[in-house]
């Protein structure tokens, strides 16, 4: 799976929301979301467009605006942000999974997609920001990582 910046950009964009609301509840400006994640600036605000129209940020204008969290941050899940930003979790040449179809040899490998996405909904769609900002993911994500070959590349 590859993870593309705009997602990764997206999601350390809302946990910095996130943290900053724990303390302060006026908006953040873009120019210190990218400034305190390193982010370029200009891709970042066509960002918090996607996740504004996606209904996960709302922004305030003026000298005092800025971004905010459109609710809280335990109701935000990973999945909702991938799909603000890219679509779908899973496609396979455009496709959802479950639309494929093969003959011959390749007639089961639609299951295999299917299955693939299950397994992106079942830690995505568990997760939210605040189980990420906090640390405590859920117990079945924790498993995951606890497998001995999870931090292995291959």
């Amino acid at each position: 799976m590859d993870i593309s910046a705009k997602t990764d950009y997206a999601v350390r964009a809302l946990l910095t929301l996130a943290d900053a609301q724990r303390t302060d509840a006026r908006p953040v400006p873009a120019e210190v979301l990218a400034e305190q994640q390193d982010l370029p600036r200009k891709f970042l605000e066509a960002i918090l467009a996607d996740l504004r129209r996606a209904g996960l940020v709302t922004s305030v204008r003026g000298a005092a605006g800025g971004y905010r969290l459109a609710r809280p941050a335990g109701q935000i899940l990973l999945g909702a942000v991938f799909r603000a930003v890219d679509g779908p979790l899973a496609e396979v040449r455009g496709l959802r999974p479950h639309e494929t179809a093969y003959t011959g040899a390749a007639q089961h490998l639609p299951t295999v997609w299917v299955a693939v996405r299950a397994s992106l909904r079942r830690v995505l769609d568990e997760v939210s920001v605040e189980d990420v900002l906090s640390g405590k993911l859920p117990a079945h994500v924790r498993r995951l990582l606890a497998a001995e070959d999870a931090w292995a590349s291959r």
